[in-house]
């Protein structure tokens, strides 16, 4: 588990530090190395990972999960020529067993999705904006969940938006950097 943990970090940090090197040589190097760093994220941005989500911490009370499916985009572009921190963002999917399903419903008082006011909310995201590879992972018919306490909740370094159903086991969230 550990080995998962370590290389779910390992291949944001590669990707990042190899689109950083790129960048730097894309200076002297030109267009091409840019162009080199530009495909290598988009091929790390495809892949749907299933490794454990580290640090735990950022997604709270969870428990032993059998199984998740999560992806990471750059917000800007890691490939620019100018130097500068990229921000990232993440969405994924998480099968619960049960009996954590049901104690984070309770514990964070989740409710109904379609009872919300999205403009009550501190974020824009809902359900709909999963990106295409994780929706084959998404329950068909779902009944979603929202918690304002589980999203603001902490520690997070990064803005957390999450969709929980119940009945089908199935956590869906966003992650955002900031």
């Amino acid at each position: 588990m550990l080995v998962a943990v370590l290389g779910a970090s390992a291949a944001i940090l590669l990707v990042a530090v190899g689109c950083a090197a790129a960048a730097i040589l894309s200076i002297s190097d030109g267009p091409g190395e840019v162009s080199k760093c530009q495909e290598s994220l988009h091929a790390a941005e495809a892949m749907v990972r299933t490794d454990r989500w580290d640090p735990p911490e950022e997604m709270p009370d969870l428990g032993d999960y059998p199984e998740i499916h999560w992806q990471v985009r750059a917000q800007g572009s890691p490939c620019s020529r100018g130097p500068g921190p990229t921000d990232w963002a993440y969405q994924g999917v998480v099968k619960l067993r049960p009996e954590d399903a049901r104690r984070l419903a309770e514990r964070y008082e989740f409710v109904p999705w379609a009872s919300v006011d999205p403009d009550e909310l501190p974020h824009s995201s809902s359900p709909a904006d999963a990106w295409s590879a994780l929706v084959p992972f998404l329950p068909t018919e779902p009944r979603w969940l929202h918690s304002r306490l589980y999203n603001e909740g902490n520690p997070s370094p990064r803005w957390r938006v999450a969709f929980l159903d119940v009945e089908n086991r199935t956590l869906f969230f966003m992650l955002n950097d900031h």
